[in-house]
């Protein structure tokens, strides 16, 4: 039996070399950016573009990839194995999952083509397809691999904050009204994403006291997996520093590595966010 073929989009922070011994594909997101289309990763880096946000206040977009190639990358998988599974960023977050799941109708009764949204991205979406790869290596049936993905996207959790309302506003997270006042009063929205969508669940009054709110919110955990910290540097500022001193007595022990968030959650938080993600694991350690 052909081994399942694991396919994802650059959402997923995953390591480039573990991505290369688990054969996993990754399909790089096509951001616009004033109407012209980039590449993430290949022609404008996660840091670039959130750097281009913060000084020029730019509105990014996901636009693909699209169904046609989705299509095309299928049709050449199939060449080798007749079981794939497509793995994305949340579908409420990006249009990527819908026109995964478009471009696999096309294979129907010819091979089996499982797409699936991830309710999730960046740490969280590696977590899970790093899994999956895993599994696959492992000749884990598919229908088994999936179950499995199923039951660990329960168990990813992000939360975020931001300075920039406006972003939250356009994206219709709040209303223009909670904006303005936000703005004036320096209240910031504590953010989670659940079920794939970005939700405020609370409102702050301070920068500090959100990343309290973060140390809290990992200290709700009996148990954590893995575990890092998301924001728009890739270098540690005073502010990573104080959360990361927050976590280490909440949470004790664990790594804390700090990630860049990518074009996904910039385009509707901004290039200010600071947050975590925490995957929660399972008795069977990571994945399965």
């Amino acid at each position: 039996m052909p081994k399942v073929q694991i396919i994802t989009d650059s959402a997923a922070t995953i390591d480039a070399e573990v991505a290369r011994e688990l054969d996993i594909m990754i399909v790089p997101l096509v951001v616009r950016v004033r109407g012209r289309d980039y590449r993430d990763g290949v022609d404008l880096t996660a840091e670039e573009l959130l750097l281009n946000m913060a000084s020029e206040r730019l509105r990014p977009k996901v636009v693909g990839p699209t169904s046609e190639q989705f299509l095309e990358l299928y049709t050449q998988q199939t060449r080798s194995t007749n079981q794939l599974i497509s793995l994305h960023s949340s579908g409420s977050l990006s249009p990527v999952y819908r026109e995964a799941r478009r471009a696999a109708r096309e294979f129907l009764g010819r091979c089996d083509i499982m797409v699936m949204d991830s309710e999730t991205v960046s740490l969280g979406l590696g977590i899970l397809v790093e899994a999956a790869a895993r599994m696959a290596q492992e000749n884990v049936p598919l229908a088994e691999i999936v179950r499995e993905l199923r039951g660990m996207i329960r168990r990813v959790y992000i939360v975020m904050v931001t300075d920039t309302l406006d972003y939250l506003e356009h994206n219709r997270l709040i209303s223009p009204a909670q904006a303005i006042l936000g703005t004036m009063l320096d209240v910031k929205p504590f953010l989670s994403i659940e079920e794939g969508k970005i939700v405020p669940i609370e409102k702050v009054r301070s920068r500090e006291r959100a990343i309290d709110k973060i140390a809290e919110f990992a200290s709700e955990f009996s148990r954590i997996e893995r575990m890092a910290i998301l924001q728009s540097t890739p270098y540690a500022t005073e502010e990573t520093k104080m959360l990361r001193d927050r976590l280490e007595l909440v949470a004790p022990g664990h790594d804390m590595p700090i990630l860049l968030y990518g074009p996904v959650l910039a385009s509707h938080i901004g290039p200010d966010g600071i947050g975590l993600v925490v995957y929660e694991g399972t008795r069977r350690g990571l994945g399965y």
